[in-house]
């Protein structure tokens, strides 16, 4: 079926290479029965491509069921999906269907499913593998044919770091991935879009449809759009219904974009969603690597203070009052200080000679390896020997413990 084609029997507006590339794949994976695992920020379009996914493909006379795994009570989301049987549970008065059950031939498209719960990502992986079910209260197992779309707005490799999502199910769905771009890498398809939304508002409310100037035009196409597709379809309607002339300007359409100033911003690349995925670990690391540094830079300053090697009329002393009297002299181990001479500009220490540092013992209680030794030995004792769990609270793989442990000789 041709790109074209498509775009015209589902609605899609646009000529973005990355949309394409997206929909170039959805059209060549539908005849097929793989799992697929759809991608991308939330507004974006994810559940049309499982439309379109559904309808080219060989079970577009079956049923189709959208269920948002995240707007379902943990508590009932096995019900609802797999059924029950009565007295399952309080208030199973009835025996039910589940969504794979009435849906046998169709297609299924689980959207947010990094809110599905562990133990239901369970039972879901062993339907994908071979089609098994059972019911909540029951002992039977079932049968069914589902084909499986999933989709999710998170980052799920993240989640998985954290023990929330499992990474075998994650492989399953992932078999094909499909990755919807966001609104603001398609900047060539703002424009398109506005003028297509402005045209359905205006028959929607009979009036004149708006246009925008091209001062307008441009910066809409520099907004960021973090609610995406969605957000522009709400942006567009206000514009059409409030805008007080039909050809809008840049100072009418700014009142109906939030934070347009902040949002025309840069992103900055190194933000603090992105440093939460340091482990504990790492970061105890880091903090010793900048204590280590701060010293040797505090040792540089005071040898060259002593050599006379540094200019001190460099550094501000304007908010130092009555230094003689309340400055305390500072001292050194192991060296005795000749004289503390004290001026406005130019306050300075001299002293006999070099100072000296316990620099090995430094150096050891810095030790990369004893730090990490000293971590595994703590989080064993406290998983009185597991040594799953110990992994899993260090933030590495069982395989990589396995090895420090026989590294460091810990075995007992």
């Amino acid at each position: 079926m041709e790109l074209q084609s498509v775009k015209q029997r589902f609605g899609i507006i646009g000529n973005s290479p990355l949309l394409n590339r997206a929909l170039e794949v959805a059209v060549r994976v539908a005849p097929t029965n793989l799992s697929i695992l759809i991608t991308g920020e939330s507004g974006v379009g994810k559940e049309v491509f499982s439309k379109i996914i559904h309808n080219i493909s060989s079970r577009k006379h079956e049923h189709f069921i959208s269920v948002n795994c995240g707007a379902i009570p943990e508590g009932t989301i096995d019900s609802e999906l797999f059924g029950h049987e009565k007295g399952a549970f309080t208030g199973a008065h009835d025996k039910r269907k589940g969504y794979f059950e009435t849906v046998n031939g169709g297609t299924i498209f689980l959207d947010e499913i990094g809110e599905m719960p562990i133990g239901t990502q369970a039972r879901l992986l062993r339907l994908l593998e071979n089609g098994e079910f059972i019911k909540v209260g029951s002992s039977v197992v079932q049968k069914t044919d589902v084909r499986v779309l999933a989709a999710t707005n998170v980052d799920l490799p993240k989640l998985i770091k954290q023990g929330k999502f499992r990474e075998d199910l994650y492989y399953r769905l992932n078999t094909v991935p499909i990755f919807v771009p966001p609104l603001r890498d398609r900047k060539e398809d703002i424009v398109i879009l506005f003028r297509k939304f402005a045209s359905d508002f205006s028959e929607k409310y009979r009036m004149q449809p708006v246009q925008l100037t091209e001062d307008a035009k441009e910066i809409l196409m520099n907004y960021r759009f973090p609610g995406n597709v969605r957000e522009l379809k709400n942006i567009a309607e206000q514009v059409s219904v409030l805008a007080k002339d039909k050809v809008v300007g840049k100072e009418e359409l700014a009142k109906f974009i939030p934070n347009i100033d902040a949002s025309n911003l840069p992103m900055l690349s190194n933000t603090s969603e992105n440093n939460t995925t340091y482990s504990d670990r790492e970061i105890l690391y880091k903090m010793i690597f900048d204590i280590k540094n701060d010293l040797n830079e505090l040792k540089a300053f005071v040898w060259n203070m002593s050599n006379g090697n540094y200019d001190t009329s460099k550094i501000d002393f304007s908010d130092v009052k009555n230094l003689e009297n309340h400055a305390p002299i500072p001292t050194f181990p192991n060296k005795k200080i000749n004289t503390y001479e004290t001026n406005s500009t130019n306050p300075t220490i001299i002293l006999n000679d070099e100072p000296t540092y316990e620099e090995e013992s430094i150096e050891s209680s810095l030790s990369l390896t004893e730090m990490e030794k000293s971590l595994i030995i703590k989080a064993l004792e406290k998983h009185k020997g597991k040594r799953r769990d110990a992994a899993l609270d260090l933030g590495i793989s069982e395989r990589t413990l396995y090895r420090k442990i026989k590294e460091y000789e810990l075995e007992e």
